[in-house]
């Protein structure tokens, strides 16, 4: 039986015009590391006469990472944060998540940084900080 241990995950992330190669994501939070949104799959509409419809509606994946207060990871997300207030504009993300215990891959395409606390919150230990970042799609493969 294998295992399904988060802790061997690999997350990688470029910013075009910022970090061109992947960089790797560290120093996530304890019990958060990184999660998806659900996302819809399909819209329906009941006729009048109980049949029920649907179609395929397209929808962004939403995505929250979560670093530790002293991850080396938040200097890139910042810099992601900052260079976007600077420029008044945006950089568009690519990414790749391979989680070795259940043998997947998942690409994630065309991601926005739509969500970002510019510093943790202050308790007796800081606390790990949130980014949201918002994808057009996420794509997965097993891997060998």
């Amino acid at each position: 039986m294998s295992s399904i241990t988060g802790a061997n995950s690999v997350f990688t992330l470029a910013v075009d015009g910022l970090f061109d190669s992947p960089q790797y994501v560290q120093g996530y939070a304890a019990d958060d590391a990184f999660k998806s949104d659900a996302v819809p799959q399909a819209e329906t509409l009941m006729g009048v006469d109980g049949t029920l419809s649907g179609g395929k509606v397209w929808a962004p994946y939403k995505m929250t990472i979560m670093l530790q207060a002293d991850s080396p990871s938040i200097a890139m997300f910042e810099t992601w944060r900052t260079s976007q207030d600077a420029a008044v504009d945006v950089f568009i993300g690519q990414g790749t998540i391979f989680l070795p215990s259940i043998n997947m891959q998942y690409t994630l395409d065309r991601g926005f940084l739509t969500s970002a606390m510019p510093f943790p919150d202050v308790k007796k230990l800081l606390q790990p900080i949130p980014y949201e970042i918002t994808w057009n799609l996420i794509t997965s493969a097993p891997t060998a």
